[in-house]
């Protein structure tokens, strides 16, 4: 009964405020102070490593279309390949925020689905593209914007608490979360624990980088980031609801196998140390 008493009931707005037609809503919101986070602490960091402005000002545009990209397209070909594949109007939902209604008419509905390993993978490409244009240090590069990462994944996992995704599996934990836009089942808060640990890991880099700064260029911080994140991300899954229905019977769900070669990538990151430098150099 007193847990009963303690749980959270959980409807927000998804939307902010209105002005005519265009809403403005949580989620989106929470991108942009992520991002915006992110692009303030890589400007500093830039700024504390003596780096010409020249070489950030192009960052940002890089790193926005790379994880905005990468996130979609991670959402439509690992989750839902079966719908977005299954025709030439779903291929262009994949890429356009719009939907082809029953009428023949299309309309706007924002990206409903990103997904963070996509994210993960676009930034990367994205940092190797922005590395080919101002020939810095990639591991430079890779290991400024992996300080700030975590730093917008906390407020990425905060829009999809806002908008009552990533649900949990059911719990009768105190501080369990009654989704009521979902059902009125008590469930585990996967995204508040997602984003208190990305806030957590964002200080330990943080930390990290003001005892070790000469660090930087070693790829350590990039693998730090992923190990930490995606350590924790395998095995915080195991609190979560299926997200689609292919998962239901898997040992490991989607989450979990695309996680373990991001672990794998940021221990060797971590100890590659010197090599990894002299590489970056080239």
């Amino acid at each position: 009964m007193l847990n009963s008493l303690l749980y959270i009931l959980w409807n927000p707005d998804l939307e902010i405020f209105h002005i005519g037609p265009f809403a403005v809503r949580w989620y989106s919101t929470c991108w942009l102070i992520g991002l915006a986070l992110a692009y303030f602490i890589v400007k500093w960091l830039y700024k504390d490593q003596k780096v010409k402005d020249e070489y950030f000002d192009p960052l940002f545009i890089y790193c926005f279309l790379g994880i905005l990209i990468g996130a979609r397209l991670g959402h439509c070909l690992f989750y839902q390949p079966d719908y977005f594949l299954s025709s030439w109007d779903h291929v262009v939902e994949m890429i356009i925020p719009v939907h082809h209604l029953a009428d023949g008419s299309w309309k706007f509905t924002g990206y409903e689905g990103l997904a963070s390993h996509g994210g993960t993978l676009g930034l990367m490409i994205a940092l190797y593209l922005y590395y080919r244009k101002t020939h810095m240090n990639l591991w430079q590069v890779l290991d400024d914007i992996a300080i700030a990462t975590p730093s917008t994944a906390c407020f990425i996992r905060l829009g999809n608490l806002m908008n009552s995704e990533i649900i949990g599996k059911p719990t009768d934990m105190p501080w369990a979360f009654i989704f009521e836009r979902v059902d009125m089942v008590p469930r585990h808060p996967g995204q508040l624990y997602e984003a208190i640990a990305y806030f957590i890991f964002f200080f330990i880099g943080l930390y990290f980088y003001k005892k070790r700064p000469q660090k930087v260029g070693t790829g350590f911080f990039f693998g730090l980031c992923l190990t930490l994140i995606f350590t924790f991300r395998f095995f915080i899954e195991y609190t979560k609801d299926i997200q689609v229905d292919f998962e239901s019977g898997m040992i490991f769900n989607m989450g979990q196998l695309l996680s373990i070669p991001f672990i794998i990538i940021g221990i060797a990151c971590m100890i590659g140390g010197k090599w990894m430098k002299k590489v970056g150099a080239k």
